[in-house]
């Protein structure tokens, strides 16, 4: 990745299509259009033009977006081109010749945050705006793509200064008449509402988190208990292998199901028993991993398999007597059939209920690990000023670490250790 170089991408998408989108972004942008589109067009207006060099590639539409007001902050253009595998083939060839290059994965965001016009926080909603599979998805990366949590940092951060300024007051005027030696008696208040503020945003991240990666269903039982074919019948597909043979479920299989807007991930799991198959045991091991660590568990009872008592576990049990067509079982909290396809459409609500108890009704800006580590430091050093107050310099400098914890989060310090690994899961073109 080279600072001041022209670079481009094919950034619609996989050919051939209905049209192919070709970004440009750097120095060498006007001149390229120049050759390549016959001249530079109206900034942000599309004008029709015939794409080639010193031959007819192809004709589209090209648009031209000036420095500094652009996605990247360079000078910017669009050719939107006719999708033939061939044809944007020979167009990037043709900017190639001209001196531009082909991007690597995420440098036009990276540019963007360069240039000043993302943050890290916006840049991780813009990939989680590109991941989005669900409507609660979309709203949450978009919200915080358009800088809704910056502004919360930003908020913060001012709090924070207007507490370092009463302390450090003390330090560089101790000598002037006009700086008390004790603080203001709003100054603790302060502190504390800001305390609480980004506990109750710590708090949030598991809601939070819930939304970006989806709330994870395990579906737990015997063998035989109906776990494939409850998967498929709630997927309407045939994605598990469903078999009278017991034992064959050997991994953990994840299915993603969108309930009303939230990400699901339903968990096929091999069924819980002891058993001399080797392959078998690391199945049930798995299981039991995945039953732990899930959000919701489904402890399945069909009427036909012996029962086994479900675990003791954190996450809330739902029970579900499944092979209702066969008859009932005991202590369900409801019952499906997915030969008779009933109690399936109860079972969906049921989950939606559950989901969004989890998730809340409040969206939930906070859901990144980065998220949660900022924030933790920012707190251990709001507590360790807390502590110091009788010691100026203590509590100053612990304040000084509070906000530099909010500034690495957004980017302003320290942005090359997270650089790398952000952009890498970004697609090329972005």
């Amino acid at each position: 990745m080279q600072a001041g170089d022209t670079i481009m991408a094919l950034s619609s998408g996989s050919l051939p299509a209905g049209v192919a989108v070709i970004r440009l972004s750097g120095p060498l942008v006007r001149s390229a259009l120049e050759t390549i589109a016959g001249g530079v067009p109206k900034s942000r207006q599309l004008s029709l033009r015939h794409i080639g060099r010193d031959q007819r590639l192809d004709q589209g539409l090209v648009a031209f977006f000036p420095a500094p007001n652009s996605f990247t902050g360079e000078d910017c253009a669009e050719l939107q081109v006719h999708g033939s595998p061939a044809g944007v083939k020979a167009i990037l060839n043709a900017l190639r010749d001209l001196g531009l290059r082909l991007a690597e994965a995420g440098e036009f965001t990276r540019r963007a945050f360069e240039n000043g016009k993302l943050d890290l926080v916006e840049i991780e909603g813009l990939g989680d705006l590109l991941n989005a599979d669900t409507e609660k998805q979309r709203k949450q990366a978009l919200a915080r793509y358009d800088g809704r949590l910056t502004a919360e940092i930003e908020r913060w951060r001012d709090a924070l200064l207007d507490l370092r300024a009463e302390i450090e007051a003390r330090l560089d005027f101790s000598d002037e008449g006009d700086v008390t030696e004790d603080l203001p008696e709003t100054w603790l208040a302060s502190l504390a509402d800001l305390e609480l503020t980004l506990a109750a945003a710590l708090a949030s991240i598991k809601s939070g988190r819930i939304v970006r990666e989806g709330i994870r269903v395990a579906l737990a039982g015997a063998p035989n208990a109906g776990k494939s074919s409850l998967i498929n019948a709630l997927s309407r597909s045939d994605i598990a292998i469903v078999s009278d043979e017991a034992g064959t479920t050997r991994d953990v299989r994840e299915v993603p199901l969108d309930i009303d807007g939230q990400l699901f991930i339903l968990l096929d799991l091999a069924g819980l028993r002891e058993t001399d198959s080797r392959a078998e045991a690391e199945g049930v091991r798995r299981a039991q991993a995945a039953i732990a660590s899930a959000d919701i568990v489904l402890w399945l009872r069909a009427p036909d398999v012996e029962d086994l008592a479900h675990p003791t576990i954190t996450p809330p049990v739902l029970v579900v007597g499944t092979k209702s067509d066969l008859g009932s079982v005991d202590g369900q909290d409801l019952s499906v059939s997915v030969t008779d396809k009933d109690g399936l459409e109860a079972l969906i609500t049921r989950l939606g209920e559950m989901g969004e108890a989890l998730a809340g009704r409040e969206l939930a800006l906070v859901s990144h690990a980065r998220d949660q580590q900022a924030l933790e430091a920012a707190l251990r050093a709001l507590n360790a000023a807390r502590e110091a107050l009788g010691d100026w310099e203590l509590a100053a400098e612990s304040l000084r670490q509070a906000s530099a914890a909010l500034e690495r989060h957004v980017g302003r310090l320290d942005a090359e250790r997270v650089l790398d690994r952000l952009f890498a899961s970004f697609c090329i073109g972005k």
